[in-house]
């Protein structure tokens, strides 16, 4: 398994570091739009599809990317639908949360294959537009939600239960604990800082998202930085209740060793646009 975990790793490096540090954005956006598709087709999956229909909804999903790239919106500013697509992923991640596993089912299956396609249509169209911003910004994402990971990662393993007396969400991820979404906010926090000091330091020439909160007031910095990390875990938290709705332990096997694409970007679908909302009002 470590060695599958492995080669997968390189095998990922080896075509996202050359697409992402590209001159231009366009093979970091064509790269993102084929794992969107791939979200898609395992969307379509999880909620019953049969084969030749998942792989039909990755292909509108593919289709709904290029038309909007076509449109130039990967060069337009978008404030509004970047307000509307973050406040469907505050309110609908509450109220699926709130449902828990057994409500998922409730939930009409046209509105979720519809509901999924454009969370992954969204997070792309964040993604590539974060590439054009440039590679400061996108990273500055990016890495967000990896530090609320790791941090709550080793956070949940040195203090998990020694300050609450129950975990997170134990009927939808059993491992995650409160003391691990507060270390996890709390690296956010020292990254959001420490990024944005760098920031000023070296006159960076495209400011990163940190940056972007600062300038409207250091008082919005912390508090954007601990919103995303808190999302970000929604995000992980909502597709895990889905995958124990049906009854799997991954999205799919398309990334030997780490399961499949909705596994590793689920924490990005609502932080993607979250930033892009934050950035552009």
């Amino acid at each position: 398994m470590l060695k599958q975990r492995v080669i997968t790793a390189l095998v990922l490096l080896a075509i996202l570091l050359p697409a992402l540090f590209y001159p231009s954005p366009v093979p970091f956006a064509a790269v993102a739009l084929v794992f969107m598709g791939a979200g898609a087709w395992e969307w379509g999956r999880l909620n019953g599809l049969a084969g030749a229909a998942s792989v039909g909804l990755g292909t509108v999903c593919v289709a709904m990317c290029g038309a909007a790239w076509a449109a130039g919106w990967l060069h337009q500013p978008l404030p509004w639908l970047w307000a509307a697509g973050g406040a469907a992923w505050v309110l609908c991640g509450a109220l699926l949360l709130r449902g828990g596993v057994a409500g998922w089912p409730h939930v009409p299956r046209l509105l979720r294959i519809v509901g999924g396609v454009l969370a992954l249509w969204l997070a792309w169209l964040a993604v590539a537009q974060a590439r054009v911003a440039g590679i400061n910004y996108l990273l500055s994402v990016l890495t967000l939600v990896w530090m609320a990971d790791i941090a709550a990662y080793f956070a949940g393993r040195a203090f998990g239960l020694k300050f609450t007396k129950n975990k997170l969400a134990p009927a939808i991820s059993p491992g995650k604990s409160w003391e691990g979404v507060w270390g996890g906010m709390l690296g956010v926090l020292l990254l959001a800082v420490c990024w944005a000091w760098a920031d000023a330091h070296w006159h960076a020439q495209v400011p990163s998202l940190y940056s972007h909160l600062a300038r409207r007031g250091w008082w919005l910095l912390p508090i954007g930085a601990v919103f995303m990390a808190a999302m970000s875990v929604v995000g992980d938290l909502v597709e895990s209740l889905i995958k124990r709705s049906a009854g799997v332990k991954d999205s799919s096997g398309l990334l030997p060793g780490h399961g499949g694409v909705l596994d590793r970007i689920d924490a990005l679908l609502p932080t993607l646009p979250l930033a892009m909302m934050l950035s552009r009002f």
